[in-house]
């Protein structure tokens, strides 16, 4: 008994030795705590040293309750990079709106707010050089938000600035305004989301002169998306020439796909700025672009490139760059997927009615493996009267022109030309003579070094292979391609991409007005009512164009003396002798009307037609259209699907929520 009171008195102890416990309902029990209020403190976030003031307080508008939180955010990475990010464009007004919220001003213990007319102004002036590399304006420059009036009593943040400028030009609202996103280049890669979206907003700014549209989508659901550029865009003109550029067949090959992403919006900027040169162009072509014809190629080569970015920095790295991304998703390569009808032509040389144009598509090729790509452009082809095309690859440095298969029994290398090989010879000369290198034997580079003239080489001399679609173009349509070969290096670095521009510029804009070279003309019968399908044959050139569906038609030729005849079934011949001169800027216009012939021309007429070859309109006579449409279907993974621009990286901080806000599209 005598312990347990022991032990029980010696606990009251102890229990009364301890501190009282804090009781709210207890008087006089709790002390306050006593918060040390915020205090004014030096400005010393390093991007935000010149602001016109020296103290700031945290936490601050963003909530960073210190320094290092504001320090550690991507709120501050985004200042302390925006001049870099922006390129050059509104620096130091965006660094230093951006740092009156990061680190406000602070007076006699008392945060001071910014001035919500210059956020205003700088919005105004700043918007574009966000928008032009796909990022949303700073949720931190939010006017209505982050900034108060100067009734409320703010202060300019760019007070400094503005005093070190004329005042009233800093401030007008009667300034130019500033180009549009989509008419400023930037000299960097851009993904098919960035591509495509730029070729809209290109659409946007233009809507006069320019239209896109799709011709389909390729392998894993990626719109092949086309801008054309005329003064009616999306209809056809009346003998005015159609041409086309098409980038990125191969999809490493990435330098032609980023020049025609400048072309277009360098045709948009210059048409609206007044160039004469680029006026008379739109207005007398219809010009049609598709940057990438294998937009799938291409992202696998950007992964391999960024692979081989993050390999060994001493160097030793080995990995093989060359193929990867090449083919489209099937691994097929597109240059390879067109019908062989250059095989068809060798195979009739000896035939009476020999010809080498519109020839059809053999029944068999569809038993094949044809990629939505090839098929996509096919139709495309078909689709549109097309005069003159380029297709851009890399690897060499030289304009290539067909016969792209050799003649040789064994299709060897071995110089095979076209019954227009005057003709290509000269629009190969148009595009590497105005490279600023390319017809430089001193620049030479790669395996056609050692054969082209002046760089331009025939392409089975060169590299002989079964279809191509240069060839395709020259014996199934009217329409004359090349192909440019961009350089060496099919996926240089970004900072040749300025190098490269200023090198094609000329060679891009001379070979379109290279449509208007030779004559064109319409082709009716005595009542006047148009011819489709009649055949124009120029004498010592075994390949003939036929007239569009409004009896018009578009004959490349070199200058010279020429004999032109037209002839359709159930009408005579007739002929014209003509003289192109040599310095002539637009096509000579040459019309035919056509007498019924007798009966027994008629028949004439019909003894000298080529052989049954089938029809040039049975074009997929099994349907496979719809096929490819499903398999595309069926692979697309949300395209829509969110590509994050090519910053993104930057700003994603490890253990850190992703910046979201950055993004224009989440």
């Amino acid at each position: 008994m005598s312990i347990m009171l022991l032990i029980l008195l010696h606990s009251l102890v102890l229990v009364s030795a301890a501190p009282q416990r804090c009781d709210p309902r207890v008087r006089g029990l709790c002390k306050p705590t006593v918060e040390e209020k915020p205090k004014c403190t030096d400005v010393l976030l390093s991007y935000c040293h010149d602001m016109p003031y020296t103290q700031t307080m945290f936490p601050n508008t963003l909530g960073h309750k210190t320094l290092q939180d504001a320090e550690a955010g991507a709120e501050y990475l985004l200042m302390s990079v925006v001049e870099s990010l922006l390129g050059g464009e509104c620096n130091p007004e965006i660094r230093m709106l951006g740092c009156s919220v990061l680190t406000p001003r602070c007076e006699k213990a008392k945060v001071m707010k910014p001035c919500r007319a210059s956020c205003e102004m700088v919005r105004k002036k700043c918007s574009h050089a966000f928008e032009a590399i796909e990022m949303a304006w700073p949720y931190f420059l939010d006017c209505d938000r982050f900034f108060v009036s100067e009734e409320e009593g703010c202060y300019d943040p760019l007070e400094d600035l503005a005093a070190q400028q004329d005042e009233e030009d800093y401030y007008s609202m009667d300034m130019l305004p500033p180009e549009d996103p989509a008419t400023t280049i930037k000299f960097t890669y851009h993904s098919n989301a960035q591509m495509n979206d730029i070729l809209k907003k290109v659409e946007e700014r233009c809507p006069n002169i320019s239209k896109t549209y799709s011709i389909g989508r390729s392998m894993e659901g990626r719109e092949l998306l086309v801008i054309e550029f005329s003064n009616n865009p999306g209809e056809h003109e009346l003998l005015e020439p159609e041409m086309k550029y098409i980038g990125n067949m191969h999809g490493n090959e990435v330098m032609g796909r980023q020049l025609l992403i400048y072309l277009a919006q360098y045709l948009c900027s210059e048409y609206l700025l007044g160039s004469e040169r680029i006026q008379t162009l739109i207005n007398t072509t219809r010009i049609h672009i598709l940057p990438s014809m294998n937009p799938d190629g291409y992202e696998l080569a950007v992964s391999g490139v960024q692979g081989a970015n993050e390999d060994d920095e001493d160097g030793s790295h080995t990995y093989d760059m060359w193929n990867i991304g090449r083919n489209n998703a099937q691994n097929i390569d597109l240059n390879r997927n067109f019908p062989d009808l250059t095989s068809i032509v060798y195979s009739r040389r000896r035939q009476k009615g020999y010809r080498t144009d519109h020839i059809p598509i053999p029944d068999f090729y569809w038993f094949g493996k044809v990629a939505p790509e090839t098929y996509a452009v096919m139709k495309w082809i078909r689709s549109i009267p097309f005069v003159l095309s380029a297709n851009f690859h890399g690897g060499d440095l030289v304009v290539s022109y067909p016969y792209d298969l050799s003649k040789h029994p064994f299709e060897r290398n071995m110089f095979s030309p076209t019954p227009d090989e005057q003709v290509f010879k000269l629009l190969s000369k148009t595009y590497s003579l105005t490279h600023e290198r390319m017809s430089n034997e001193n620049a030479r580079c790669g395996s056609s070094s050692s054969i082209s003239q002046r760089g331009t080489v025939n392409g089975a001399q060169w590299s002989s292979f079964a279809g191509g679609m240069q060839d395709f173009n020259y014996l199934h349509t009217n329409c004359f391609e090349v192909t440019v070969e961009l350089g060496c290096d099919k996926f240089p670095p970004e900072e040749d991409l300025f190098i490269g521009w200023h090198e094609n510029l000329e060679a891009l804009l001379s070979f379109i007005e290279a449509a208007h070279r030779g004559i064109k003309g319409i082709v009716k019968d005595e009542e006047g009512n148009p011819i489709k399908s009649a055949r124009i044959s120029v004498r010592g050139i075994q390949h003939d164009v036929t007239t569009a569906e409004n009896g018009e038609y578009w004959r490349l030729l070199i200058p010279g003396i020429h004999i032109v005849s037209a002839t359709a079934p159930g009408y005579a011949r007739y002929s014209k002798r003509i003289h192109l001169p040599s310095r002539m800027t637009t096509a000579g216009r040459v019309d035919f009307v056509l007498q019924k012939a007798p009966e027994e021309s008629e028949i004439l007429e019909e003894d000298n037609t080529i052989p049954s070859m089938g029809s040039y309109d049975r074009f997929d006579p099994f349907n496979q259209y719809e096929r490819y449409t499903l398999m595309a279907d069926m692979s697309v993974t949300q395209e829509e699907r969110l590509e994050k621009p090519w910053w993104w990286s930057y700003f994603v901080l490890p253990g850190e929520p992703s910046p979201t806000w950055l993004l224009r599209r989440i």
